[in-house]
């Protein structure tokens, strides 16, 4: 296999949070979007790292559709801030690793088996992912378990208001040939 790299000028990461608490009604669900990050895919495998500091807010969702008015900009940088510095802790930990112990075909023609180790703040855990072809796209989706990298999901007022421990991420890359 030819070496390729991808960053967010060809590829995307979006991330997914979901509010929860007896005060959800006045807290938003999330599209956040990576904006800096490289992939190497080769034939030793995949790594892929991801600036911790660069989440940025998309907008807001209601009922699974985005919401592009729901947030002013002042809402967005106070989230982006918390999320690098309280969340995610960028300054002690920049990087986002993923990098792949194995990458196997499947039986089905599209699709692509990866196993490997993601690193978030300093915690590596075991990741398995299925690739599918979507036209001339890979895409990838999977939940993290914010909690197993030592995360504790975002509260306000007590714990009213509080994001779920699990974050939807969904990657599209072009497919390697």
């Amino acid at each position: 296999m030819k070496p390729v790299s991808f960053d967010a000028t060809t590829a995307e990461c979006l991330l997914f949070t979901y509010k929860a608490g007896l005060l959800s009604r006045v807290a938003h669900d999330l599209k956040l979007r990576v904006e800096r990050f490289e992939i190497a895919v080769d034939d030793q495998g995949i790594h892929a790292r991801f600036d911790a500091s660069s989440l940025r807010v998309v907008c807001a969702r209601a009922g699974g559709k985005d919401d592009l008015r729901a947030l002013s900009e002042r809402d967005r940088r106070e989230i982006e801030a918390t999320i690098a510095r309280d969340v995610l802790d960028a300054r002690r930990h920049p990087a986002i690793d993923f990098r792949s112990s194995t990458v196997a075909a499947t039986v089905a023609p599209a699709e692509m088996q990866i196993d490997g180790t993601l690193s978030i703040r300093g915690r590596e855990r075991p990741l398995s992912l299925l690739a599918r072809r979507e036209g001339d796209r890979a895409v990838i989706e999977t939940v993290i378990h914010q909690p197993d990298f030592g995360i504790r999901p975002y509260t306000a007022m007590l714990g009213a208001l509080r994001i779920k421990p699990d974050v939807a991420v969904t990657m599209t890359a072009p497919w390697p040939d």
